[in-house]
This record gives structure tokens, sequence and C-alpha cells, in this order.
């Protein structure tokens, strides 16, 4: 049988794995400068802990996990036969993969709430899993880098999020436009136009604007039950010639008798008022019918897209002031954003904007003659990696056209000799593979880099 990856899953080699450590190591720096702590949660959780907190279609992307032995021994043959998902799953299936961090982040809360210190911020770079349709930047397997935010209402944590979006990036070598809404907008509209009990139909189809366009959008919105007076009152979200401000002067005068709906308005305000003086609105964006489509922001919501790149976001997030309720845990307001690793790497990808020789190769290649000469060799590369120097044995005795060969082919610029002359007289002889410069010198001074 040939050997095959399943769809949605890739393997990295060195040079993939060196670049992604480089917008890790970078995104770790950042979260640590910006006071996070580091956490780690079990790859899967409780079906019961996930499920409901992303909406119907999140729910549909989450990888269950069929329970261990015989799953299908209680399910009658009359159950079989209905083919009832709904109804088997729970009796098949009692855990899941987890399909984001801020879930599992919102479960550790809820049961470490009384050792925690208020406000908790923490950061947490793992890999996550949904059961999407692969695409160009969207895999079954992914990594997100996450940072959150729990125990304050502070409208400043949203700004601070913003800058750390912006240093970020900017550390990246990415320029980006952070798009930015408020739920209670959304929230706002649909009371406006009368539809509040359709808010997740109405802000799920809003989310795809930029995808499937207007007309997409309203067919979307009517297939799902949205009458056409209410889509004539929501009209103007779909003007793109209004600027930032005429929006929200439309939406002070609709929202004169929402108040969820001025409250977010209210909130945006503080926000763009505070960038606008930090001297970072001009790299925000109000965004209107950004939506998020998940049912758990309650605030602000994020969206960031690269410039000059058409590969969709790389990075999102927003306020849920309710999400550890659901764990039994009120009043513990949140707010969290997070990197889309696999796409950051993408952009940079096509940016070329990765470092030269991000991956670390080996810096000697010593030459293989042989068992004795194999021992002395062994030696020496100890007292080099002891100085944190990368060095290897060639494994065999082979020609050395083979050795040059695989030393050219790893990256390794120089190889040393350490023939039957050289350990006689306890020199070592290096050659520079890429200038062909040559010399030989006492072993001493090698060890020394005095060379």
């Amino acid at each position: 049988m040939k050997p095959s990856l399943a769809k949605g899953t890739r393997d990295f080699g060195a040079e993939e794995v060196a670049k992604r450590r480089y917008i890790i190591n970078i995104l770790q720096k950042n979260f640590e400068l910006f006071g996070f702590q580091p956490l780690e949660t079990p790859s899967f959780e409780n079906l019961s802990t996930l499920t409901g907190k992303y909406g119907e279609e999140g729910d549909r992307l989450i990888f269950k996990i069929l329970n261990s032995g015989n799953f299908l021994e209680k399910i009658s043959d009359e159950e079989l036969g209905l083919k009832n998902i709904s109804s088997l799953t729970p009796q098949i299936s009692d855990k899941a993969l987890r399909y984001d961090l801020t879930v599992p982040f919102a479960r550790f809360v809820a049961m470490n709430s009384g050792q925690l210190v208020m406000p908790f911020k923490r950061y947490q770079i793992q890999p996550v899993w949904r059961a999407d349709r692969p695409q160009k930047g969207r895999f079954r397997e992914f990594y997100q880098c996450d940072a959150d935010a729990v125990g304050s209402t502070s409208l400043w944590q949203e700004i601070d999020f913003i800058q750390l979006y912006l240093k970020s990036f900017q550390d990246l070598q990415i320029p980006v436009k952070i798009h930015i809404n408020n739920r209670k907008i959304l929230s706002g509209l649909a009371e406006f136009a009368g539809i509040s009990e359709q808010l997740i139909e109405f802000t799920v189809a809003l989310d795809k604007l930029d995808k499937i366009g207007k007309d997409g959008v309203k067919k979307e919105m009517a297939d799902k039950g949205i009458s056409a007076d209410a889509l004539q009152k929501v009209d103007f979200l779909f003007d793109e010639k209004l600027t930032q401000n005429e929006v929200l002067e439309i939406l002070k005068q609709k929202f004169e008798h929402t108040e969820i709906g001025i409250q977010g308005v209210e909130e945006l305000t503080f926000v763009l008022e505070q960038c606008e003086k930090l001297g970072i609105a001009e790299d925000l964006f109000f965004d209107i019918t950004l939506a998020r489509g998940l049912d758990y922001y309650t605030g602000a919501i994020f969206e960031v897209k690269a410039q000059n790149v058409e590969i969709g976001s790389i990075g999102g997030g927003g306020r849920y002031d309710n999400l550890t309720e659901v764990f039994g845990v009120k009043n513990m307001p949140g707010i969290g954003i997070s990197f889309g690793l696999d796409r950051i790497y993408l952009v940079l990808e096509e940016l070329q904007k990765f470092p030269i020789n991000s991956a670390n190769s080996v810096k000697y290649l010593f030459a293989n003659y042989g068992d004795l000469e194999a021992v002395e060799a062994l030696k020496i590369i100890a007292e080099i990696r002891s100085k944190n120097i990368s060095a290897e044995l060639y494994p065999e005795p082979s020609k050395l056209k083979k050795q040059f060969s695989f030393a050219e082919k790893k990256g390794i610029s120089e190889i040393v000799f350490l023939g039957n002359d050289e350990i006689q007289n306890e020199t070592v002889t290096i050659k520079n593979l890429q200038s062909g410069e040559q010399l030989t010198l006492p072993q001493q001074e090698f060890l020394a880099g005095k060379f």
C-alpha cells in the first residue's frame, strides 16, 4: 500500500520547521512582552465542552472521537437503521479534538478561577482541528497562536490587543489592516430590523460579504427567512461609498431607541478615538459587515488582513464576556485574539520576508576515515558541542567525494579532516566548501576559535 497523507494535513521538513519557529519565536516574544503567561491544554476535550460554543456551522466542523471498544454495542438495530446523526453521536462519541484554543481556555479558567490572579492573561500556541474542506491557506490540522485576558471589562484591553497585533506584524514585516466592529452594533441592527431572533443567521450571512458579495448575502439572508422589509432597513450596510464617520452617524440615528446598539457605537467610538491619540488609527478599518460568525463574541471583534496579498484573514478575535457562564462561572469578562500561523507563513513566503538561511545548518562536518580516526574526531566534536557549536561525524568511512556531496546537500559550509597525520601532529585541516580555502592548524587553536 502506497503511503499518503490525510487530506488537510502536512509534513514539515527542516526548512519549514525553521520558518515556522521564526514566526512562533516572534509571537512568543511579543506575548511575553505584553505580560501574557504560557498555557497548554489537552488536544481533545469532552464533546459537551465544545458543542454549542461555535454556532451551528462550527459544531458541524468539530472532529468527533469514537468511543473506545465496541462503540455500537448499546445501539439498537432500529436506532442504527434510522441513521439519525444527532441522536447517534452522543452515544458513540463523548470526546472531540479541540476546535480552537478559546473554549478550552474558558474551561480552564472556570476550573481554576479561585486560584488565578485577575485579570489573568495567557498565551497558547498549539494545534487545533476542523473538519473543513481543505483549500489554499485552510487546513484540517493547523496551529493557533492565541492571547487572551479575563477578569476585566476595561476597553483599554481592546486597545492593548490592537497594539499587540501591530507590534507583532511590524516585527514580521507584514503590512496589515485591522478590521474592527462590535457585536452589540450587530445586535442593535437586528433589533432595529425586527429580526433579533434571527441574529445568528443575520451575522453569519453578513460575515460572508467579501466572499459571496452583496447579492449572495441578501439571497442567503432571504433563504434563512429574513424578510424583504428587514433587508431594506439594513440596506445601507452594503453601500461601499459611505465613510467610517458617515456609517457611525447613520447608526446613531437608527439606534435612537436601541440601547444595545448605542452601547456598541459608544464602545467602538472610544476604541477608535484612543487609537487616534496613539497614532495607530490609520491601521484600523471600521468594517460594519464584520461578524466573526461565532456565537460567543459579545463586544469588540477583530479581523487582521495582510496588505498586498490575497489570502483572507491572518488573525482575528474579540470580546466574549459570558463564555465561562456555560461552565458555571458567571461575571468573567474576557477578550482574546488569534494569529493564523499557517496563513502568516504563506504571506511571508509570498512577500519573500523570511530571513535567508532561516534553517540552522550544521557548521562542521568531520570526514570519516575509519574507526581509529572517528573516535578521535568524536572527542573534538564533543568539545565543540560543549561550546554550542553544531558539528557531526559522517557515519561511514566512504569515499571523500561522497562525503563532500553530503555536506553540500545539507548546506554545511566547512568540512574537517582528522586523518592519521593530523592525529599524530595534533592538528586539524579545515576546508571551506564555499570559498575553497583550506588551512591546517593546531587542535587547540581550532577549539579556541583562533583562526
